[in-house]
Parts: C-alpha cells; structure tokens; sequence
C-alpha cells in the first residue's frame, strides 16, 4: 500500500497553520473595535460600519476553522477533516466566483444604486437637524481631503447652507480646474460623488487582483487536500 508524503502532509499543515494564524487576527482585531469604545472613536467608526466589521468576524471565523480542519487533518491523517475542509473551500471559493460574476453583470447598475443613495443623502446636506449636521460635518472633511464640493451636483447640493463660510472653501482660487465662483466666494466645484466612484473603479482591478489571488491559493488547497485524503485512503 502507498503511504502518505510526508512533504505534501507537514506543507499542508504549515500553510493550513498561516491561514488559521491570519483568521485569528482578523477575529481578533474585529472583536476589539466591536466591543472597545476607545478603538472606535480612535479609529473614528460609528455604527453605520458595524455590519463592516460584523461580516470581518464572520469571515475571521470561518478562516479559522478551515486552518484548524486543515491542520489536523494533515497532521492526524484524518480523512473526516480532511473532507470537511474540501467541502468548506469548495463553498467558498464557488461564492467567490458567483459574487464576482455577478458583480460583473451587474455592475452598471450597483453604479446607479450608488448615485440613488447619495441622491437621497443631498437631503441631508439642505437639512437642520442634529443627525444631518454630523453628516455634514462628516462630508466637509471629506471635501477639504478630496477637493470636491457636494455630492452630485456640486456645491448646489448644499441648499442654503453653502452661505456657511466654511463649506466647500477653495483656497486655490486661481485654479479653474478645482475652484468655481458661486453664491459670493470661491468653492470646490466637483462633485464628491464623482471622487467616490471614480475610487471605486480605480480600485476594483486590485479587489479582482486579489480575489484571482485567493481564488488560485483554494483551488492549491482545494488540490492538496484531495490528493492528501485519497493518499490516506489508500493507505
């Protein structure tokens, strides 16, 4: 009877022991700005991003007890574990790839999803009350790092609240690129909202990069770990 590599085993253990080590720290750094009100206001995050850092929880999780199944599997030669860690990289690497084609098809229209969620927060630029004026504070910070102004269509998206001298102020004034006169004074004159999508498809290349990248390593471990379980079977 064949045995077992003893390469393919203890590589498979080591890998398997780096992706459990990578599924604990992200665990635990989420749990930590979950739970710690001094992460959260260090790091600035709200409760608007808290089902951002929920699904980072999740997925640390789901690392982790793929690593374990990984590692012991190899190292006890067990074909059960071995089988369960198949099963649990297939289904991921299988809601990889249906997410990305989707995301492929749809992806005028996640564009158009976008540009209605920020339609309705140009509500809240016009608006008074307290919740709209965090908001507000939010997005000038947003506007003096980017050197935009309003969200769609400029600095109109402020309503009357753009008379606030602080709003939108463009200190280059000369630059007719960034700068336009409007309602007595000198502001930025693109839209943030444009800033934000242009982002979006800047980066995407380095979300498909990286999802190309975890999808070769699964189908690696997807193709160890096989061949692992059918050299322990024949054993």
């Amino acid at each position: 009877m064949a045995g077992v590599s003893s390469c393919m085993k203890y590589s498979m253990f080591f890998f398997n022991f780096l992706f459990w080590l990578c599924g604990s720290v992200i665990l635990g750094v989420s749990i930590w700005i979950r739970v710690s009100k001094d992460a959260q206001q260090e790091l600035e995050i709200d409760s608007s991003v808290f089902a951002g850092v929920d699904l980072l929880i999740a997925v640390g999780s789901i690392i982790m007890i793929l690593g374990f199944l990984g590692c012991c599997g190899a190292i006890k030669e067990s074909q059960c574990m071995l089988l369960l860690f198949f099963i649990g990289l297939l289904l991921i690497l299988i809601l990889q790839v249906t997410g990305g084609i989707l995301g492929a098809v749809y992806r005028s229209q996640i564009e158009t999803s976008l540009k209605k969620n920020l339609q309705e927060s140009v509500n809240s630029l016009q608006s008074s009350t307290e919740e709209s004026k965090v908001f507000q504070e939010k997005l000038q910070k947003f506007q003096t790092m980017n050197q935009c102004c309003g969200l769609l269509n400029g600095p109109s998206d402020w309503g009357k609240n753009i008379r606030n001298s602080i709003i939108c102020e463009c200190e280059l004034k000369s630059s007719a690129d960034l700068c336009t006169y409007y309602d007595g004074r000198y502001v930025y004159k693109n839209p943030c909202g444009d800033v934000i999508i242009e982002y979006l498809k800047d980066h995407l290349l380095i979300i498909m990069g990286i999802a190309f990248g975890l999808a070769v390593i699964e189908i690696l471990g997807l193709g160890f770990s096989m061949s692992l379980y059918c050299q322990i079977r024949r054993k």
